[in-house]
């Protein structure tokens, strides 16, 4: 089969590589119909994080289930599958208490199962999935989605979850203001899990138009284009003399956590979802004097993806325009960089061609 592979520095390649089989009794085989670049796979891209030697990458996927093995009981073959971006068993005290990101079996895509066997990065054309049961979610009723579904299907695995995580980590809800720092895919998913969770104004921060009219899209109500001390005056100024309610903080740097931190309103909540970056510690002192509520991490979508498939099967949530181009597996490589050349807010790869 055909997989991405990194192997230094912006050397992205499109391999040859085994396909993939049952290992385990709680495996299952995904045939993917659609894969992506997160922004977080561009932190080792751009060496930011080493890459010591040539690994698959990848770790959002949608497709069908081709193969289970003997213990799998919630799946069957043909089911069509969203896999989250992080592999989970279910069972666990970490993964029952809604933590799957924790869990203590997790395998990892591009890297290895708790048995130390081989597990596929999800931009290929087939991922093995140990814990299937705990991972894999159904999508009922679906064969064959067309393009439009597929990207708000495929936005769940990661993007639409971790936006959610950050808005709940942020108190987001009826009546409350909202500054969304960050207009990555993550952060646009951060601005509508806030219009979904009801919040009454939405700031969205960008620079750049394209990113901002998804944002409106998704529901801001205001764009403001300046950083640091500037653009917590500016959202003062938006919200009549006081800061947000709520702030969301979706990039992972100490420039991004500092601006964030600066936009929210005393006794007020910041939830952070940026995959950190270096330099982001938090200030205690400013916590402590504006009585700061910090909450967030890494997202276990897991646990939001059923509730989020609801209203993307209902209509009521369009995550997918997050994904602003579309392109055939083989350019994987192409993919990374219009991403890291910010040509494309995010990238949908289909292995089976456009």
């Amino acid at each position: 089969m055909r997989a991405t592979m990194i192997h230094a520095p912006y050397d992205i390649r499109v391999e040859d590589r085994p396909a993939p089989a049952i290992q385990h009794p709680g495996d299952a085989v995904v045939t993917v119909a659609a894969a992506c670049v997160c922004g977080s796979d561009l932190w080792p891209y751009r060496g930011v994080r080493e890459t010591s030697e040539p690994h698959p990458i990848g770790h959002e996927f949608v497709g069908t289930v081709s193969a289970v093995g003997r213990e799998v009981t919630t799946l069957s073959v043909g089911d069509f599958v969203i896999a989250p971006w992080a592999n989970s068993c279910g069972t666990c005290p970490d993964c029952r208490n809604g933590v799957q990101v924790a869990c203590r079996h997790r395998a990892v895509w591009g890297g290895q199962d708790e048995n130390g066997l081989d597990v596929e990065g999800g931009q290929g054309e087939a991922v093995r999935v140990p814990n299937a049961d705990g991972t894999l979610v159904v999508v009922p009723g679906l064969a064959d989605p067309d393009e439009k579904l597929l990207k708000s299907l495929l936005s769940l695995s990661d993007v639409m979850g971790t936006g959610h995580h950050a808005a709940l980590g942020a108190q987001v809800g009826p009546g409350r203001s909202v500054v969304v720092v960050g207009d990555g895919a993550v952060g646009l998913s951060g601005v509508l899990a806030a219009q979904r969770l009801g919040a009454s104004r939405i700031i969205a921060m960008s620079r750049h138009e394209d990113r901002a009219a998804i944002a409106r899209a998704f529901g801001a109500t205001d764009i403001v284009a300046e950083r640091g001390q500037k653009a917590a005056a500016r959202v003062s100024e938006l919200l009549g003399g006081v800061l947000a309610d709520s702030v969301l903080e979706c990039v992972g740097t100490a420039e991004s956590m500092d601006q964030a931190l600066q936009c929210t309103r005393a006794g007020g909540a910041l939830g952070f979802v940026g995959v950190p970056a270096g330099g982001a510690e938090l200030p205690i002192g400013m916590l402590f004097s504006k009585n700061i509520t910090v909450a967030g991490g890494a997202a276990s979508t897991r646990e939001y993806i059923p509730e989020l498939l609801a209203d993307v099967l209902a209509g009521t949530i369009d995550p997918g325009l997050v994904f602003d181009a579309v392109m055939p597996l083989e350019d994987a490589a192409e993919a990374y960089r219009a991403m890291d050349e910010r040509r494309a807010t995010k990238v949908m790869l289909l292995p089976r061609g456009e």
